[in-house]
């Protein structure tokens, strides 16, 4: 009998374990989850906080019995300290402070990510918090049912902090958020981060950029946020979300190479540099399929297909990852934003010589009532003609991922633009048009090229 060891009960280790068994009836597998919340949805977070979600429950995609049922063991409220990969055995703690030896002959490392801890004098000031684990959300939610805080200061203008604007300001907190950069949201284009922050402000959002925070101190009861060019905010608590990094302290001990940000070197079957051991989700580097590299780049979408490859090749299985293309999309009170592949200066920087173009219409024919805006973006290269990104902005019921997800679809499968055109897409007047808007922008893309370029 096998015995697959996985470590990290999220995405990347649930889909591991359930792969693994899906295709080897007997194969004994255990995961070692270092709290009591397997497959909880992280990404749900901020939505329970906002009171949207009510119950912290319903943000596990399965419950620890539906795990269990397949046949998997849970290891909960341990946390794995060493790895011998010589003797392959791994030492784990429970909370009481007992420890105790797992053998393995197959090991996934699931570890994830940490919250980045930026250098904010006072951050462990009472009211203070960092959002990145279940237990983070559940501090926060006791802060906001005992303190019952009218304002509150998020230190981070990405895709944590302007949801958590959105799930403050669902609760009436007046809401102040802060961002380094020139405009919230860096990984969209600065036009789509000046609309974001429109959105922001129109639900009386304060939205400060080019801001970097540099202390918290108490105030009597409340806290005083410092930063650059004179910046000052007196409030009730404050969120720091300014990203993640790789969890690879364990992994490095053992031996396995790291690379980008300390992320866990992989090959594309999820391999790492030490025999009969995996790595997958949040704390690898990732390949790229449009750039042919690895990349840092965390996403939940992507740690569930890793998982599921480590799983499957712990068993024997020969799968390699196809690669990421950085598809995002995030939901802010009223907009949907949305991305994939390269933006014009990331495509610039691969060395490819982009061409964007953004484009404006109807999420649908505009005769018939509701019909919304989209704002897109498309970037294709100039010399080919290839596909290389797209972003969009636009309500949130206009639908934006269905959008996004055509443009990931087509880059994936490495279309030129023009080609978009030749997509057999759905329509129906309450829907769409019979040129669908993507097809709309790649058209206004292939127009400008063939004007600029011929």
């Amino acid at each position: 009998m096998t015995h697959l060891l996985i470590i990290g009960g999220s995405d990347a280790g649930i889909s591991a374990a359930l792969r693994a068994r899906e295709l080897d009836q007997n194969v004994d597998v255990t995961i070692v989850v270092a709290d009591s919340f397997p497959n909880f949805s992280i990404c749900g977070i901020p939505f329970y906080l906002s009171g949207e979600v009510p119950d912290w429950r319903h943000l596990a995609h399965r419950t620890a019995e539906e795990i269990t049922q397949t046949g998997v063991k849970l290891l909960l409220n341990h946390t794995a300290t060493i790895i011998d990969p010589a003797q392959k055995r791994v030492k784990v703690v429970n909370t009481q402070g007992q420890e105790q030896w797992l053998t393995y002959d197959q090991l996934v490392i699931g570890t994830g990510a940490v919250s980045i801890k930026p250098r904010i004098q006072g951050l462990d000031l009472p009211g203070v918090f960092l959002l990145h684990s279940m237990d983070d959300s559940f501090a926060v939610h006791q802060y906001l049912t005992n303190h019952i805080p009218q304002s509150a200061v998020i230190v981070g203008g990405g895709y944590i902090g302007l949801e958590m604007a959105d799930a403050l300001t669902h609760r009436g907190i007046a809401v102040t958020v802060v961002e380094h950069s020139p405009t919230v949201m860096k990984t969209v284009d600065p036009t789509l981060g000046k609309l974001i922050a429109e959105e922001l402000k129109r639900h009386s959002i304060e939205v400060a950029n080019g801001i970097e925070i540099k202390t918290i101190e108490q105030v009597g009861t409340q806290l005083k946020v410092s930063g650059s060019d004179s910046f000052h905010k007196t409030t009730d608590m404050v969120l720091v979300a300014v990203g993640v990094n790789p969890l690879t302290n364990l992994a490095e001990s053992a031996g396995l190479k790291t690379g980008i940000r300390g992320a866990i070197q992989v090959n594309r079957k999820m391999e790492t540099n030490v025999p009969d051991i995996y790595a997958a989700g949040d704390c690898i580097e990732t390949w790229h399929r449009l750039l042919s590299e690895y990349v840092y780049l965390p996403l939940g979408t992507t740690a569930h297909k890793q998982g599921r490859i480590a799983g499957e090749n712990a068993v024997g299985g020969n799968q390699e990852f196809a690669g990421t293309l950085g598809t995002q999309v995030v939901k802010i009170f009223d907009l949907a934003v949305a991305r994939t592949g390269l933006r014009d200066s990331e495509a610039q920087n691969a060395g490819f010589k982009p061409l964007t173009i953004e484009f404006e219409t109807w999420d649908h024919k505009v005769y018939y009532p509701g019909a919304k805006k989209l704002r897109i973006l498309v970037t294709g290269d100039s010399h080919t003609g290839r596909l290389l990104g797209a972003q969009i902005a636009g309500h949130y019921q206009g639908e934006v991922a269905k959008r996004i997800d055509i443009f990931a679809t087509a880059l994936f499968h490495s279309m030129k633009v023009d080609e978009l055109s030749e997509l057999d897409l759905s329509y129906t007047p309450p829907l769409s048009s019979p040129w669908d808007p993507v097809q709309m922008s790649a058209q206004a893309w292939v127009k400008h090229w063939t004007k600029s370029y011929s």
